[in-house]
């Protein structure tokens, strides 16, 4: 699925979008036990008769379809039915269509004809009530007056109850991250990257950076915060009365059957100013893993703190103050200060190699927090756990946005990658991991997340269309998905030079869309073409015709 079109304030999607919204949001489960919170999906999967082991949120796409094929499914579609990924695509297509007529759920089953009369009319009659609630809420609050609050988060993932948009939205009880929910996911997530990781590099990695969100924590109720416990082989502990975490267990080696890794968070100053909490959390858990007296290949964590300790001792610190120094693992920027620091460098053009990148990154970034440390400078100590990353994580936790729709993702992901780079001297993989869906974490490369994005979003017609419904919005929102790619291939080096070609074959030899964006945002046609020819300039695209360079020189 990819986004159609902009969000207008105060004006309903077209029944179309609804419908594929209403669908969207019925595909993940909302609850745990209650039927009417089910995947529509699954519940689709599970009355049509397809076998008990088939999970179409978390099967393997690409293995054959050996189960019945139903006639209603073989209905909705007419392409090749090959493998699992052919039987979910049929799931959802029959699901958009039976969001649409309800009343052909007779034909399904009682349980799928409960979930669309009750659970869908019920989101669907919330998102037809936000465009008429945020027009009242602005004017409510430009007259001073109260606003409803409302839970926020994404619907997509199982939180429909923010629908209706338009309220005051509040957030969560942030001593109650990571929920267990949270560590699930988190849990999985840390396994199948440690998997993912020794598939492609043969060993375990001893140390990984990780950049963790506000937003995208509040989403989650903590998934990134899971993450980085479970890769240390640490286990929160819940009050089981308020569900607020009270403390954790540090897994043993026996139990955890792999080794513990030295994690480094790389926090954006939104999770530092909301989450001190979590901060002092993974700081406890960090010093305790430090602590433990367990070999150095199953608990780098605590040979580096040793390793690091005793030469800070020799430069002068006491033994108490080296300790706490050389456990510093979580870095955001100044207080007070947010950002990364490499937005400026892209837009004004304002560098000539990575280590131009890795040096604002580094400035930006190399203040510790934790037990001791409110915003403690430590070059030093930012330099030396870069230095030993092995890998560079971010998550992703829904699909309503990408990498190429913000300046942050390249500013954090591209701000780690190009340090690393600049200290070790070589580059190290990057895992952009999809957790939208959280039945089944997926890991991917950065370079393979690009590509989708590339391919199923920005040279898409489906969505050029869709965002030239909207003028000179829709035509800044195409120049500023270049201008983040751009800025990864200069950061990264993670992008393909056939991911230039297309978007250029997409946006600039289609006269059609040409044509848009110069009449709806000259300004915007102009950057397009002057972030292309950039791109050839610094080496980043080497177009394989000639006419190209020339129409972007003339």
């Amino acid at each position: 699925q990819i986004r159609d079109g902009l969000h207008i304030y105060g004006q309903m999607p077209e029944e179309t979008q609804t419908i594929a919204l209403v669908a969207a949001i019925m595909r993940s489960p909302r609850g745990i036990q209650d039927d009417k919170d089910a995947s529509l999906i699954r519940v689709l999967a599970d009355e049509l008769g397809l076998p008990e082991e088939f999970d179409p949120l978390s099967a393997d796409k690409a293995e054959p379809w050996e189960g019945p094929r139903p006639e209603i499914l073989n209905e909705v579609s007419t392409d090749v039915w090959r493998s699992k990924g052919d039987t979910i695509e049929r799931l959802d297509a029959l699901a958009i269509h039976l969001v649409r007529a309800p009343l052909d759920s007779a034909r399904i089953g009682p349980r799928t004809t409960a979930l669309l009369t009750q659970t869908a009319a019920a989101v669907q009659q919330g998102i037809c009530l936000s465009a008429t609630m945020e027009k009242q809420s602005l004017l409510q609050a430009l007259n001073g007056k109260y606003i409803p609050p409302g839970p926020s988060g994404a619907p997509t993932r199982g939180r429909p109850e923010i629908l209706p948009t338009g309220r005051n939205f509040y957030s969560l009880d942030s001593r109650a991250l990571p929920t267990p929910t949270a560590w699930r996911i988190g849990w999985a997530s840390a396994s199948a990257l440690l998997d993912r990781y020794l598939m492609d590099e043969g060993c375990w990695p001893k140390s990984l950076a990780l950049s963790a969100w506000g937003t995208a924590n509040m989403r989650t109720g903590g998934d990134d915060i899971a993450q980085a416990l479970a890769l240390l082989g640490v286990q929160p502990v819940w009050d089981p009365n308020s569900r607020r975490v009270t403390g954790f267990d540090v897994m043993p080696l026996s139990v955890l059957d792999r080794p513990r890794v030295d994690v480094t968070l790389r926090c954006s100053g939104f999770f530092r100013d909301a989450f001190p909490a979590q901060i002092q959390l993974m700081d406890k858990a960090i010093r305790a893993v430090a602590c433990l007296d367990e070999p150095a290949d199953m608990n780098p964590l605590a040979a580096a703190v040793m390793q690091t300790t005793a030469r800070l001792i020799e430069k002068g610190l006491s033994e108490v103050d080296a300790k706490s120094r050389a456990s510093l693992r979580i870095f955001s920027a100044k207080p007070g200060a947010y950002g990364a620091g490499l937005q400026t460098l892209i837009d004004e053009g304002i560098w000539d190699r990575k280590s131009d990148f890795a040096n604002t990154f580094i400035s930006w970034s190399s203040y510790g927090y934790g037990d001791g440390h409110a915003g403690t400078e430590a070059v030093d100590m930012l330099t030396d756990r870069l230095g030993a990353a092995d890998g560079v994580i971010h998550n992703q936790d829904n699909r309503e946005h990408d990498i190429l729709d913000s300046d942050d993702y390249y500013q954090f992901i591209g701000g780690l990658s190009a340090s690393i780079e600049a200290i070790k001297g070589q580059s190290v993989p990057i895992y952009h991991n999809d957790h939208s869906n959280p039945e089944r974490p997926v890991i991917r490369a950065l370079s393979n997340e690009i590509g989708r994005i590339v391919r199923g979003r920005a040279s898409n017609p489906n969505w050029i269309e869709g965002v030239m419904r909207h003028g000179y919005k829709g035509a800044f929102e195409i120049s500023a998905t270049l201008d983040y790619l751009f800025a990864f291939a200069a950061t990264t080096s993670q992008v393909e030079e056939h991911h230039f070609a297309q978007l250029y074959a997409a946006w600039v030899e289609d006269e059609a869309v040409s044509a848009f964006l110069q009449n709806a945002n000259p300004e915007a046609w102009q950057d397009i073409i002057a972030r292309f020819s950039e791109a050839v300039n610094r080496g980043l695209w080497h177009p394989r015709r000639n006419d190209i360079s020339d129409r972007l020189n003339g």
